[in-house]
């Protein structure tokens, strides 16, 4: 009876999951999906399809109406109030801001330094009304919140419309 003899590149090796690659990617692709134009584009042969020119943060928003007020609210965390610029202009809210994040660690001979920077832009379009000069922002534990007023809303009374019958078509007469 022959023996079985494993070769070096058998020994102390674990199977290999056929399927680990394709659900890596397939995570990648749904990363990728979820913020456009981002950086989500990580698996190296999808890094050519990213867009240069584009902004690598596009930070999340909130925008709802409380106490006759328009709020927008931006999560920002890292930054801080200097950080972050609000304008009204042009009948819109603009938003922006930059962050820069630069982290270093030195460990048993190895030096790691990681650098993180992205400028970021969003803008908010106001209702025709709105009242400018009294325009409030807050920045509280990286959350930027800015309160527009609203302007005052006309109530109209609801008016009944009658319903009539439509007019028949005359019949015509083929001879």
């Amino acid at each position: 009876m022959a023996e079985k003899k494993e070769t070096a590149l058998a020994q102390g090796r674990a199977p290999r999951d056929p399927f680990a690659l394709l659900r890596e990617m397939t995570s990648e692709l749904e990363r990728a999906f979820e913020r456009p134009f981002a950086t989500a584009f990580r698996w190296p042969p999808l890094r050519r399809f990213a867009f240069p020119d584009s902004s690598d943060w596009a930070p999340e928003i909130d925008v709802f109406e409380r106490d006759n007020r328009l709020v927008t609210k931006v999560d920002l965390p890292g930054l801080k109030k200097e950080d972050v610029k609000v304008e009204v202009t042009d009948g819109h809210l603009a938003i922006s801001g930059e962050r820069k994040s630069e982290t270093e660690e030195k460990k048993n001979n190895v030096y790691r330094c990681e650098r993180s920077y992205g400028s970021f832009y969003r803008a908010v379009p106001l209702p025709e009304g709105a009242k400018l000069e009294d325009v409030k922002a807050t920045f509280t534990d990286g959350v930027l919140e800015v309160s527009v007023p609203l302007p005052a809303k006309v109530q109209e009374k609801p008016r009944t419309v009658q319903i009539e019958e439509a007019a028949k078509p005359a019949k015509s007469t083929a001879a």
